[in-house]
């Protein structure tokens, strides 16, 4: 019996810092301590859009170096803009209205997760010389017992690995994966 209970101890302790060290990895940044090329690159993608929060990450390609993912609000739309130390930007996720989802997006979540609800969407691009390349859609899904989960999709609605967004690798995806199970 103490050695169940010592194991229970130790699983809640590893499980607590398990927890914290993730969320440790974001730090919050105030507005006015982000670094300059960081901010200057943000007005300049963005000039009329007002910046609200931003934080600090390990990138995740280069793990000892930093990205700053800022978030902005434009024509009452939140973009996340991810911008290297250097003032490149790596990466943007827009708001956008679920109407604007590609359809085969939203069947292919509502396939991929039954008995959910789309709540919110985002497009996701990346900026290769100074123009926007869609790269897959984020959607959240609310479930009946009110918990929010989070799909990656292609536009044709294939889902996106997060090992490889760009899903090239021939490997099978969740969907297949998931299939298989049955």
């Amino acid at each position: 019996m103490r050695s169940i209970l010592f194991s229970l101890a130790v699983a809640a302790i590893s499980a607590t810092t398990l927890v914290g060290n993730v969320r440790a990895e974001e730090k919050e940044v105030p507005l006015d301590k982000l670094p300059k090329v960081v901010s200057e690159a943000v007005k300049k993608l963005y000039p009329k859009a007002e910046m609200l929060k931003a934080s600090e990450e390990p990138d995740e390609e280069e793990k000892d170096e930093v990205v700053y993912e800022v978030t902005v609000k434009l024509n009452g739309k939140m973009i996340d803009i991810t911008v290297d130390d250097e003032g490149e930007i790596e990466l943007l996720e827009k708001e956008i209205d679920l109407k604007d989802l590609p359809k085969a997006v939203s069947e292919a979540a509502l396939k991929l997760y039954p008995d959910t609800k789309v709540k919110s969407a985002e497009a996701v691009f990346e900026l290769e010389d100074g123009k926007e390349e869609l790269e897959y859609y984020e959607v959240q899904l609310k479930t009946a017992d009110g918990k929010i989960v989070e799909g990656k999709f292609k536009a044709n609605g294939k889902v996106v690995k997060d090992d490889d967004k760009d899903d090239e690798s021939g490997e099978k995806d969740e969907k297949d994966e998931k299939e298989e199970k049955k």
